[in-house]
């Protein structure tokens, strides 16, 4: 095809779509007329058309290149994109900290309110399988809350009790035989690799005694504080067992209600993360629970084989330090060391500081793979992290509950990222449009 032809069914076809447009408004003929002549006058190929003066406006050509769409200045485009980034990065940090330490403060300041509700959060996740039991069991939801609770209550009052009375009967003994302890420490000092001195023993131990005489007024103050707190602990004691009872009852409609309060585009999956957080936790707990119930029984064994005093009462603080992750049990059974150092003898305390540490090397290698792996999927660093800031915010109830904070917000945080539509609840009303 030659060149006037092409030129001639351009034409063509800018007539046809102009003498369309005539036909749809008769009133803008001649505007389409002079549009066919311009648009004739401009694809010829022999009168290239008039030349836009440089004022003109050209619509349609792109914005110059050294401006960016994010700029809304020439200030803006003249400092450099990585600058720009770097930035917005830093004032969006700078807010979310501000947020952060405002939220910190005001936890600080209702702190003997989050921290029952937290442990409560705790009791109810432990709790809940067994009120789920008796409910299929036709119970009624108050009744089998109930039962739960005091069964719960019921058993810690009677392991505390054992432990107590076991630790008054052995405590007499454990001051005869630490007097024997302290002089064979004394004699391995000096015989022993670091061969310390009469006089050297003396000197450390009258800084010792210079120590305790100097911090005797903090040692003081801490018991003045925490004798002014008992008020506290029992109102803390108190709003615990309340907030387990009405979490374990109506648990489900609380979460209902707060996730009312949300706009309605959001209830969904902030149901969906909410629900599935609950399972990371109530999995966590039985998990950390059977995880600490074997360290105990584990450890126990060796202290009743080699007969170390308070063999309960140590077991039993190795089932509760188990509670906090990877250094719990450690320290627990650090004790455990100690008191068989004292009781029994180096090569003793040997024995059960090898126990101690076989039994964490099983749960570490074994225990925490195939058992709290499959209920919270926790890098060891985060766990580390989170326990030590844990004991910064909020000392040992801090330790408690960081760990499963940082498991409930991990689900969360990836159901909420996640890009798919919740399941519909079972509950939920469908009403359907009729087509017009």
């Amino acid at each position: 095809m030659s060149r006037f032809e092409q030129v001639r069914e351009r034409l063509r076809r800018v007539y046809q779509s102009r003498r369309a447009a005539v036909r749809a408004d008769p009133g803008a003929s001649g505007d389409a007329l002079n549009d066919v002549s311009e648009a004739a006058r401009v694809a010829s190929p022999a009168v290239p058309g008039p030349t836009a003066p440089p004022s003109a406006s050209v619509y349609g050509a792109e914005p110059p290149t050294d401006l960016h769409s994010s700029t809304s200045s020439r200030d803006d485009a003249d400092v450099p994109h990585g600058l720009r980034i770097a930035a917005a990065w830093c004032w969006r940090l700078i807010v979310i900290g501000v947020v952060a330490w405002a939220l910190l403060r005001i936890v600080g300041t209702v702190k003997i309110v989050i921290i029952p509700l937290a442990i409560a959060l705790l009791l109810s996740a432990l709790l809940a399988p067994a009120v789920g039991w008796l409910l299929r069991a036709r119970f009624p939801r108050s009744l089998a809350t109930a039962v739960v609770l005091v069964g719960g209550l019921a058993a810690v009052i009677g392991t505390l009790t054992l432990v107590v009375n076991e630790f008054i009967r052995g405590v007499p003994e454990l001051s005869e035989k630490s007097s024997e302890g302290v002089r064979q420490i004394q004699n391995w000092l000096k015989t022993g690799p670091l061969h310390l001195s009469d006089t050297q023993l003396d000197r450390y131990i009258d800084e010792a005694q210079l120590w305790i005489n100097n911090n005797t007024s903090k040692f003081t103050s801490g018991a003045l504080n925490t004798a002014a707190t008992l008020a506290e602990v029992l109102t803390g004691t108190l709003l615990v067992l309340f907030a387990t009872f009405f979490f374990l009852r109506d648990g489900n409609k609380i979460w209902r209600f707060l996730v009312r309060l949300l706009p309605v585009a959001a209830r969904w999956k902030v149901d969906d993360a909410g629900r599935a957080s609950w399972q990371t936790l109530v999995a966590y707990v039985r998990a950390t629970v059977l995880v600490a119930f074997i360290d105990a029984v584990g450890i126990g064994i060796f202290l009743v084989i080699f007969d170390i005093p308070f063999a309960f009462p140590l077991a039993a603080l190795v089932f509760l330090g188990a509670f906090i992750p990877i250094v719990g049990a450690a320290l627990s059974g650090g004790v455990a060391v100690l008191v068989a150092l004292v009781d029994s003898g180096p090569v003793t305390a040997l024995i059960i500081l090898g126990a101690v540490i076989g039994v964490q090397q099983i749960e570490g290698h074994v225990l925490q793979p195939l058992i709290m792996g499959r209920a919270v999927a926790l890098h060891p660093l985060a766990v580390i992290i989170g326990i030590a800031a844990g004991v910064v915010l909020a000392g040992i109830t801090g330790a408690l509950v960081s760990v499963p904070l940082i498991a409930v917000l991990n689900t969360a945080v990836r159901r909420l990222a996640a890009r798919r539509v919740p399941d519909t609840p079972p509950d939920a009303v469908v009403v359907a449009s009729q087509a017009p």
